[in-house]
């Protein structure tokens, strides 16, 4: 997942193509999160995406802390 939040969109759209896949590390530390707020939506799609920005909030620490060790949004994000 090279991409999620400048908004978290607009920093994974800035970061990676949107067909870029998410790494193992993220799918594992985010696979809580995607299935809470987001199952709706197939695995590197706008949609996720989204849905992610929207609910960056309620995101685990595990999950945004492999986001930024990714590289996909900026470390800010850690702060909470």
């Amino acid at each position: 997942m090279r991409q999620i939040y400048l908004t978290l969109t607009a920093m994974m759209l800035l970061t990676a193509s949107a067909a870029v896949a998410h790494s193992d590390k993220v799918k594992k530390a985010c696979a809580g999160d995607y299935q809470n707020f987001c199952s709706q939506y197939a695995p590197d799609t706008a949609q996720l995406r989204r849905c992610f920005e929207s609910n960056r909030k309620g995101l685990t620490q595990i999950c945004v802390s492999a986001l930024v060790d990714a590289g996909e949004v900026p470390a800010k994000y850690l702060k909470k």
